[in-house]
Formats: structure tokens, sequence, C-alpha cells
């Protein structure tokens, strides 16, 4: 049995609704990988940059009599 002219039409509408949301979720992938890997970097360098300069010690305020 031949598919109707509107079923047909719904086959393509829903195909190139699938096509344009499978391309929008791996181009959101994608740029969630790359913050993820620009964020870890940022990261790991303000650690080894805390490694270099410790923050100095604080000390207590003297207690006045």
């Amino acid at each position: 049995m031949k598919p109707l002219a509107a079923e047909q039409k719904l086959d393509r509408t829903d195909a190139a609704a699938r096509q344009i949301m499978n391309a929008e979720q791996a181009a959101r992938e994608k740029k969630t990988a790359r913050l993820r890997a620009l964020r870890q970097e940022k990261e790991e360098a303000e650690r080894a940059e805390a490694a270099k300069n410790p923050a100095p010690v604080k000390r207590a305020p003297k207690k006045g009599s």
C-alpha cells in the first residue's frame, strides 16, 4: 500500500527536524567539551601559580589590655 501524501510530508518534516536537533546536540557537546578543557587548563595554571606563590600567613590581631 502506498503511503498517503500527508504521511510522506510528515516523514520528511520529522526527518528534517531530527537532523537539525542532532546537529544542534553535536554542536552543544563539542562546545561543552571545548569549554571544559579550557576551564581545566585555567584551573591547573591557577594551582601551579598558587604553589609558586603561597598565601602569606595571617596572624591573629593582638588583644589590647
